[in-house]
């Protein structure tokens, strides 16, 4: 066979042949510690799609594996099980990022070149094929995320304009798990801003409560906080209480909340902060046999509170991300329904799923919301008492078809009331896993919450 490959590339074929998902790996692990979100899901979704293709193309070359020696030929017509995995982890990567897709494309190029000399031009085509299609494939069970939801908190409320943060009180928390230093980048933002930085090992809340009540001491200010959805939840609670605007500031692991108020980065809460644009957010409620608890993003019960300790248990070995993936696939695997009474009727679930206002898609996969003023509670429910509703459950969400499956449903409510959850042992807030009382009632506080937003247009 002549050889086809472009010059150079036949080092790169020999690394590719000996570890051919080693590239692409390496780089899923650098974007997923790169402190960017768009680049931590496009790791992701490479690296399940990567896994996919690679498995697809295995699998139609072991089925030729059998066949009489003068039939092996037809192996060279097979999807190229290299170019699949380029082609795969390289669209995923685009549908995510596609600035992380170009940087990315060069590479895909040289694989390519480099499994001409070896395989038919028509093998490393189907092989192209098969990698695209399975990438574009993981959107119908895993849609692409809405960086910016449209009018998730409307500009509907005053708030003080704060030129270069003037009267701005805003806490880092240094605890909260962020990849970058946001304090030196918030000083340069909202320079006349009064920054105040939270240690580890310092009471947050604490810190939180001294910050709120100088506030109120000014006649024009506010409160801000720098950190993940934990952070910012102890943070919104002060706020409510006391009729503070809040400036939300993205700098922890997790930052739903800031992002589904359109505000993904430092920066954008800085000028929404200097515009003066604010708007009022509903806030889920949690009552037990103490004062309401409040939530911004979601509470469950099941096996999630079950993955955060798995996790929690990991990640300063692993780093958090790795642990979360370990600890998912042991509770999968160890994991127990449970049982719990839902407005009067008993029900068996693996996992109960509420979150404040309305989560698109309506999937397994919970990502973004569109309002956060709707007034309503999501719920997300898998249940238990059906035979083999794992496997089912799994095979639903991978095939697309979860709106039909027996073990899933979706739906909303303004007010729950959970018996015998303290059965179950904990419940999930926010990403904080508490102690459950017997009895809950989950209901909202309608737009209790003023905070800055962007500016429309």
């Amino acid at each position: 066979m002549t050889d086809l490959r472009l010059p150079g590339t036949r080092h790169v074929e020999h690394a590719v042949s000996a570890h051919p998902l080693l590239p692409w790996l390496s780089g899923a692990a650098a974007m997923a510690v790169s402190g960017n979100r768009r680049a931590r899901r496009a790791a992701l979704r490479g690296t399940v799609s990567l896994a996919l293709a690679s498995a697809a193309a295995a699998i139609a070359a072991r089925s030729t594996s059998g066949r009489p020696t003068s039939q092996r030929h037809v192996v060279t017509a097979l999807p190229c099980r290299h170019t699949a995995a380029a082609a795969a982890f390289v669209t995923a990567a685009t549908l995510e990022s596609p600035w992380l897709g170009a940087a990315l494309a060069p590479l895909a190029t040289v694989v390519t070149a480099a499994r001409t000399g070896t395989r038919s031009p028509a093998a490393v085509l189907e092989g192209a094929v098969l990698g695209t299609g399975v990438a574009v494939a993981t959107c119908r069970w895993w849609p692409l995320l809405m960086d910016q939801p449209a009018d998730a908190a409307r500009p509907n409320v005053p708030v003080p304009a704060l030129p270069a943060g003037r009267g701005l009180i805003a806490v880092v928390n240094n605890g909260a798990g962020g990849d970058t230093p946001a304090e030196a980048e918030l000083r340069t933002l909202l320079p006349q801003a009064e920054i105040r930085v939270c240690e580890n090992g310092v009471d947050l809340h604490h810190v939180l409560r001294r910050a709120a009540k100088d506030v109120l001491a000014r006649p024009d200010g506010a409160l801000g906080v720098v950190g993940g959805d934990g952070t910012v939840n102890a943070a919104a609670i002060l706020a409510a209480e006391s009729g503070l605007p809040l400036a939300v500031f993205p700098g922890g692991t997790l930052n739903h909340f800031a992002t589904d108020l359109g505000l993904p980065t430092l920066k954008s809460t800085a000028q929404a902060v200097e515009s003066g644009c604010g708007g009022a957010v509903d806030l889920g409620r949690v009552t037990g046999d103490g004062p309401g608890m409040y939530f911004l993003n979601t509470f469950s019960i099941g096996v999630y509170p079950e993955l955060v300790r798995a996790r929690e248990a990991r990640e300063r070995r692993l780093g958090k991300w790795p642990a979360l993936c370990v600890g998912l696939l042991r509770v999968l695997a160890d994991g127990t329904p449970n049982e719990v009474t839902i407005d009067g009727r008993r029900r068996r679930l693996w996992l109960l799923f509420v979150g404040n206002s309305r989560y698109e898609p309506s999937g397994f996969a919970p990502s973004y919301r569109r309002s956060l003023d709707d007034g309503l509670l999501d719920l997300r429910i898998v249940d238990g008492r059906h035979p083999f509703a794992r496997t089912r459950l799994v095979t639903a969400f991978l095939t697309g078809t979860l709106a039909r499956s027996r073990v899933y449903q979706a739906t909303t409510a303004t007010r729950l009331r959970i018996d015998a959850v303290g059965q179950t042992g904990d419940y999930t807030r926010d990403g904080e896993v508490s102690p459950a009382a017997d009895t809950l009632i989950i209901d909202k506080s309608p737009r209790a919450l003023t905070v800055y937003v962007p500016a429309p247009g």
